[in-house]
C-alpha cells in the first residue's frame, strides 16, 4: 500500500497546530489541485480534487471520516475514493522541535483497488510523496500565516 509521511518545522504553539487542523475545513482547501469540500458534520467531510498522476488526469471525489481526535497534538482520519476505487487513511501530528519551533508531521497512506489497481499503485507511489509534502507544507505556511494574523506578530 503506498504510503508517505512529510514533517514540516512550524513557528506555533502546539495549541494554535491543533485549533487549525481539527476544524477539517481549514486544511481541506489546501489538497493539491483542490476543488470543492462540503463538511457534513465535524467528523465528516467530502473533497473534490483534481489528481494529475502522469497518465491518470480526473476528478477525484473522495470522503473523508475523522477517526480520532486526540488533542493537542493528533487528527487521524480515513479515506475511501467515491468516484474511485481506493481506500486509504492519514494522520496530522503536531510535536516539539528543536529552537523553540514545533514539528508538524503529515502522514497518507493510500491504497487502489479494483481493476487498475496495479497500475494506479505504482502511480500513487511514486506521487504520493509529492503529494503528501505539498499537503504537509501548505497546512504549515498556512498555519504560520493565520498564527502571525491572529497574534499581530
Amino acid at each position: 500500500m503506498p504510503n508517505c509521511t512529510h514533517q514540516a518545522e512550524v513557528n506555533v504553539p502546539i495549541g494554535s497546530i491543533w485549533n487549525f487542523v481539527s476544524d477539517i475545513g481549514n486544511w481541506a482547501p489546501l489538497v493539491p489541485g483542490y476543488i470543492a469540500h462540503e463538511v457534513l458534520n465535524d467528523k465528516e467531510s467530502t473533497w473534490s480534487f483534481k489528481s494529475d498522476m502522469g497518465i491518470l488526469k480526473k476528478k477525484i471525489e473522495l470522503k473523508v471520516d475523522i477517526t480520532s481526535w486526540q488533542e493537542p497534538t493528533k487528527v487521524t482520519f480515513n479515506l475511501t475514493g467515491l468516484n474511485e476505487k481506493f481506500t486509504g487513511h492519514g494522520y496530522f501530528l503536531a510535536g516539539k522541535g528543536k529552537n523553540n519551533r514545533n514539528l508538524m508531521t503529515g502522514a497518507l497512506d493510500i491504497k487502489a483497488e479494483g481493476m487498475m489497481a496495479k497500475v494506479a499503485n505504482s502511480l500513487l507511489n511514486t506521487t504520493l510523496p509529492e503529494i503528501t509534502a505539498e499537503l504537509t507544507e501548505a497546512v504549515a505556511a498556512k498555519l504560520e500565516q493565520e498564527y502571525k494574523e491572529h497574534a499581530g506578530v
